[in-house]
């Protein structure tokens, strides 16, 4: 028996798939990968309904607990349903308990609950953290009850899902919710704060320190620069704002309200009754933005905003799909979403962009194409709606779990520095796939003797095995001692000749990275962007 919310096509499918890989396969943890918008909270509960077991739902938010135990008691009201978190404990005689990850992490609170026969996962890339493990663990995520994690990005900068997640049941693309109506189509524009130095900024776990990444926006007049570019391209838009830090937020809220639009800034410590506030009064249109520090990347639903602000670069193509993901709901009289990038100077850090919305191939962008007319100038033929794909999620991400030293050029090309010689790989025609390739001083790039298309994983190990023969492990390894030490004069000069700005306090291991991927984008992306791999091997 379910409720009034009746699933879409897709959403289905989704579960029809993870049933079906828990009855048919030895994987027990099953991923389910479902855009901004896709209606996972939906999924999830008709799962719950469906499959009869006393379940147990893991979120770590407020609004993600709350919005759960609503949607799952719309969806099943015949089922009861408790919520376990900071003062409350419902989990006697329920069917379905909700709770933070927080509470279970206490064993005093999570030792009660018992006959758990269902997990489901909310926000799943987040369980890597070693506080998930241990509460997954608990509840016999490695003895073989079933797992489902729902979330819409597939990536965790600090890697370690593979841990978790033993395969992806099901995955939708962004486009193919646009395309059915189900999401808006996406313009973007760049908003370039002259001054603004990404490469003096650090990197920590894998994307930009917020810290020095929100005094850098600070320094370089970030606040004025996105207050005119919303003034110009967004007049008539609700949206909201992303920063790295409080005080950044804060600052874009009073440049931007003294600008003639009304906004506000709202933050993880906020007090709840006036964070509460201030989305009542951007919710009844008194409040035009919100600016905010990370905390409506997940679990905040906004439909009638139409203009989203990523005025906190990242490397993090998770992160920019799941701020880019609030503004794509669709709504009465919304026509699409406008998405105003804020950029700076940087050669030594790719960000992820609007491209990396989706799965699909998009080389260029230009400013007055949506992402839908990008990805069809690319393609002969738009790609089918509600694609389900059995991806290993141990090939993803592989390039940062790895202990050996991959770096990526400007032009996005995976390679390990090897003395004079890079090892990088070749995208294959078939997703997944990779050819490799050896560039050498004075020779240029040289295929193996057998050279075909390899599963990621081979690929890397090929170029790992051939990178460690050639400069040892010492040099390719991540936490090689010398890499943390700090940068020698010589390599603060060989960066100073080369025109690259180099961080105070930065490391041996940081300098010699960036001077390895600006080497290496000189010498492989030009290759790669003329030479097809038919004419290169």
């Amino acid at each position: 028996m379910t409720g009034t919310l009746t699933l879409r096509p897709y959403q289905s499918e989704a579960i029809d798939r993870l049933i079906s890989g828990w009855r048919n396969s030895t994987d027990n943890r099953l991923a389910v990968v479902l855009p901004t918008g896709a209606g996972k909270t939906v999924v999830l509960s008709h799962l719950i309904a469906r499959f009869g077991r006393r379940a147990l739902v893991i979120a770590h938010r407020e609004e993600l607990i709350q919005q759960a135990a609503a949607k799952i008691r719309a969806v099943a009201p015949h089922l009861k349903v408790g919520i376990v978190k900071a003062g409350q404990n419902e989990h006697r005689g329920v069917d379905v308990v909700v709770a933070s990850i927080q509470t279970l992490a206490s064993l005093r609170r999570r030792a009660p609950i018992t006959g758990i026969g269902l997990i489901v996962v909310d926000e799943c890339h987040h369980a890597a953290a070693d506080t998930y493990l241990t509460v997954l663990d608990h509840f016999g995520a490695w003895d073989g009850v079933p797992v489902a994690g729902f979330t819409a990005t597939m990536t965790r900068t600090e890697g370690g899902l593979g841990d978790v997640w033993q395969a992806v049941a099901f995955q939708l693309d962004v486009l193919d919710l646009m395309r059915t109506g189900h999401l808006v189509d996406v313009r973007g524009k760049r908003v370039i704060v002259d001054g603004l130095d990404l490469d003096a900024v650090k990197t920590r776990g894998g994307d930009l320190q917020d810290g020095q990444l929100g005094q850098a926006m600070e320094d370089a007049g970030a606040a004025l620069v996105v207050a005119d570019a919303y003034a110009e391209h967004a007049a008539d838009r609700s949206g909201v704002v992303f920063t790295p830090t409080v005080a950044t937020a804060r600052s874009m809220a009073d440049v931007l309200t003294g600008r003639g639009i009304p906004a506000a800034a709202v933050w993880g410590d906020m007090a709840a009754e006036d964070r509460q506030t201030v989305l009542q009064q951007y919710k009844d249109g008194t409040l035009q933005v919100l600016t905010n520090c990370m905390v409506l990347t997940e679990g905040w639903d906004a439909p009638w905003a139409s203009c989203a602000v990523i005025a906190r670069p990242t490397k993090s193509a998770g992160l920019y799909v799941q701020m880019v993901g609030r503004v794509l709901r669709p709504a009465p009289g919304k026509g699409d979403a406008l998405v105003l990038d804020v950029v700076g100077s940087s050669t030594r850090h790719k960000l992820a962009s609007i491209v990396d919305l989706t799965g699909h191939a998009v080389t260029e962008m230009r400013p007055d194409q949506s992402l839908i007319e990008a990805v069809d100038a690319e393609t002969e033929a738009p790609a089918a709606a509600g694609r389900a794909l059995a991806v290993r999620w141990e090939d993803i991400d592989l390039f940062h779990t790895s202990r050996i030293r991959w770096l990526r050029t400007v032009g996005g090309a995976w390679f390990i520095p090897a003395g004079t010689a890079y090892y990088f790989l070749i995208p294959g025609a078939v997703p997944g796939r990779f050819r490799i390739r050896r560039w050498a001083t004075g020779t240029g790039p040289t295929p193996p003797a057998r050279d075909i298309e390899v599963p990621q994983h081979e690929a890397m190990r090929w170029a790992e095995i051939g990178a460690t023969r050639i400069d040892g492990r010492a040099l390719t390894m991540k936490g090689s001692a010398w890499r943390s030490r700090p940068a020698s004069a010589r390599q603060l000069g060989m960066a100073r000749h080369r025109g690259l700005r180099v961080a105070p306090g930065s490391t041996a291991g940081e300098v010699s990275d960036a001077l390895d991927v600006a080497e290496a984008s000189a010498l492989l992306d030009p290759w790669m962007a003329s030479s097809p791999v038919s004419t290169a091997a």
